[in-house]
């Protein structure tokens, strides 16, 4: 049964609508084959990064995710093969330090790991980017924020629980049905394993949020399906939960249609173009859903939050610092400041 109530395609309808979207997968994102993985040098490492009027700062030790995420923001088509072909910037310790000893002016703003892919994917096991690069932050007393959805940062618990004053640690989960998380991120682990990393962090004293974004009309924006989640971010002892419905693009769209069909929303892809307020062709350009409707569902999932205890907004002892240069020489206020 779809969620408009009517029935879904079965026997022989069923199939075609599978197979249908099977076709429509190939080049897309689900391939169940590894990715190859490529080093390579990068010029630079800290970047500016703004989201939703948040300005601040962004490192990405790798470019591509082998987490195969449906509706992954991070495939542009400048990098076609964002799922394939996995390169770890061999040198990004070493520029991230370079620049860190040269920034200019005494404060920074926390830095978020990562924004255009997860910095604790399996490449990490291989190279080890991303807790090098963690190192580097904290020997400049830089605040971050780590954005994974990922297990694999239970080998860093150490690392930043004894920097706990200074960083924030949040897992985007975007459904505990394991049905659904298999064909919308099948390169991801079960919502189960990853609450139980979280559960590690938060007993070691870190703070722990969670991101339920997006959250995809007709497929996770029920009460039952916000609420499974919200329920195992208690039992796990998160202290922040937040979220933001889906927004489409021209290649999002391509797969969301896949994976309406897979799960057997009924006209779903019509559905869509009413909450969205589109007709295809779609542009390049993101479009968000129709506000009211994703205003009710957020203010639904705010109020879940809110009722277990829990707060919808970020921690306030995550926040601009005075940069620490004294590993290089130079002297800073920190320098001053009696221990």
């Amino acid at each position: 049964m779809s969620k408009s109530g009517t029935p879904s395609p079965t026997g022989v309808a069923r199939l075609i609508s599978i197979e249908y979207a099977c076709h429509n997968m190939s080049g897309l994102w689900y391939n169940m084959q590894a990715p190859e993985y490529e080093q390579k040098a990068s010029k630079s490492i800290i970047h500016p990064f703004s989201v939703k009027g948040y300005g601040g700062l962004t490192i990405n030790p790798y470019q591509g995710c082998q987490h195969r995420c449906a509706y992954c923001y991070a495939t542009y088509e400048w990098s076609p093969e964002f799922y394939d072909r996995i390169y770890a910037k061999s040198n990004a310790p070493e520029v991230l330090e370079r620049e860190l000893a040269s920034w200019k002016g005494s404060r920074i703003n926390p830095v978020m790991v990562s924004s255009a892919t997860d910095a604790y994917q399996p490449a990490e096991l291989r190279y080890g980017l991303t807790r090098r690069c963690i190192q580097v932050l904290q020997k400049y007393n830089v605040p971050y924020y780590v954005f994974t959805k990922s297990a694999v940062i239970e080998r860093d618990l150490e690392l930043h629980a004894g920097y706990s004053q200074n960083c924030f640690i949040v897992w985007s989960v975007t459904t505990c049905n394991e049905g659904i998380r298999r064909i919308v991120e099948p390169g991801t682990p079960p919502a189960a394993r990853i609450f139980e990393a979280i559960e590690k962090f938060a007993s070691a004293g870190v703070a722990c949020g969670v991101n339920v974004d997006p959250i995809m009309p007709l497929v996770t924006d029920s009460d039952d399906e916000l609420g499974a989640v919200v329920d195992a971010c208690k039992n796990a002892r998160v202290r922040y939960v937040f979220g933001a419905m889906l927004r489409l693009r021209t290649d999002i769209w391509d797969r969301m249609k896949s994976v309406l069909a897979l799960l057997g929303v009924e006209n779903g892809a019509e559905q869509y173009k009413t909450i969205y307020g589109f007709e295809e062709p779609l542009s390049g350009s993101y479009v968000a859903c129709d506000k009211d409707y994703g205003k009710q569902v957020t203010c639904r999932l705010g109020d879940m939050v809110r009722a277990r205890g829990m707060s919808s907004g970020f921690p306030e002892h995550v926040g601009p610092r005075e940069i620490d240069r004294s590993c290089t020489g130079q002297k800073s206020i920190l320098n001053y400041v009696a221990v």
